[in-house]
């Protein structure tokens, strides 16, 4: 039994995004969901500042939904990615940044076996998207057994469903620890995770500015571990992206304590960077012309901030950027650090529930389409309330 650490928000306000010594060279990004998709656009349009590489925890392929329906890129539908792929090659050092950045950037992938709103087939085109611009051996692609659209951990935490239910808070021990998986993908191998009581903060900042954008909270939140607090230690900045349904304004800080990132952080010198989106029941024109609002508080993977939502310039994105480019404002080291440091100790194990996307194509598991998801949901609408939560 793990001890979560009741961790309260400094401040009686969000103060001033500081600047703390952390590395630029040591950046990386990974949500769920919505988060997921999030982290591919940042990944992939600013991989310039994502210099270690990103996670998708059920993500879409990148530019998605522009060319074709958006419930084409979940339900476990098959999406194209002709168009997308052609468009990041044509957008290369403008639009976004150049693509040859991405074969040395490290990509760390997952779905749950058992996800009916955005499912394996979906996640496997990106996977196929992403593996026409990236080394094969800085790819990893697990398939989790039995989950639903959910962040798996491998361990019990108040409020958090079942592995095999897409409820909120969308956080479920699936014997499957995501947040170290992926921390250790990217940065490679590290101390083992603090199970006890953690040493840092949760400090709250100032979300609005160039820290801010449409479809954002007004706050965002940081985990400091006590290294980090100083000047002394140079640390590391992982960018943790809730998705649907999952924001603070919603779940409280339930994405922050309960999916394991901050465990990890607290021993390996990582300040982890939740930043905030929120509901918008404004009706936009997303990319294909329909008009959708954003009552779920996603991440803007569909147009609703603009046609330029997933390129260099995106609002989201900018905040996002600009949060980073902040938080590592205070380096005082040198260009020498090395952007792949990681000669720690425990070397991680395959987490028990684990499987390999190749050995679990075939799995029966998938077994929903479109149509199915969208009946069960009552209609296209209302699958916003799962969509990429």
């Amino acid at each position: 039994m793990f001890n979560i650490l009741i961790l309260g928000v400094t401040g009686v306000s969000a103060a001033t995004l500081r600047a703390y010594n952390v590395d630029p060279g040591l950046v990386s990004v990974s949500g769920l969901s919505s988060g997921g998709s999030m982290s591919v656009q940042l990944g992939v349009a600013y991989s310039e500042t994502f210099k270690i590489g990103f996670g998708a925890f059920a993500g879409s392929p990148y530019d998605c939904a522009r060319n074709q329906s958006y419930a084409d890129c979940m339900s476990n539908e098959s999406p194209l990615i002709t168009t997308p792929t052609a468009n990041m090659k044509s957008w290369s050092g403008n639009e976004i940044s150049a693509v040859d950045n991405i074969e040395s950037r490290k990509i760390y992938i997952q779905v749950g076996s058992a996800d009916t709103t955005v499912g394996p087939n979906v996640v496997d085109q990106l996977n196929t998207q992403l593996s026409s611009f990236d080394n094969s051996a800085n790819i990893t692609y697990v398939t989790t057994s039995g989950a639903a659209h959910t962040f798996p951990t491998d361990f019990d935490a108040s409020g958090n469903n079942a592995c095999t239910d897409s409820t909120s808070p969308y956080i479920s021990n699936c014997n499957y620890d995501g947040a170290g998986t992926v921390l250790q993908w990217l940065h490679g191998t590290l101390n083992p995770r603090n199970t006890g009581t953690l040493s840092g903060t949760i400090v709250s900042f100032d979300q609005t500015g160039q820290y801010g954008a449409p479809g954002m909270d007004t706050t965002g939140y940081l985990y400091v571990p006590a290294a980090c607090q100083g000047s002394s230690a140079i640390c590391k900045l992982h960018v943790a992206l809730h998705g649907c349904v999952q924001g603070y304004s919603q779940v409280g800080s339930t994405f922050i304590k309960n999916t394991g990132y901050t465990m990890w952080a607290d021993t390996n010198d990582f300040i982890i960077l939740f930043p905030q989106a929120i509901q918008d029941n404004k009706y936009y024109t997303i990319f294909g012309g329909k008009k959708l609002s954003n009552p779920n508080g996603c991440w803007d993977w569909l147009g609703w901030y603009g046609t330029n939502a997933d390129q260099i310039g995106g609002v989201q994105m900018v905040a996002i950027v600009n949060q980073v480019k902040q938080i590592t404002n205070g380096y005082q080291g040198n260009s020498s650090i090395s952007t792949a440091s990681s000669s720690k100790t425990t070397t991680p194990s395959s987490p028990t529930g684990a499987t390999s996307a190749s050995s679990s194509a075939g799995s029966a598991e998938k077994l929903i389409n479109k149509k199915q998801a969208i009946l069960a949901l009552c209609g296209l609408d209302l699958l916003l309330i799962l969509i990429f939560a």
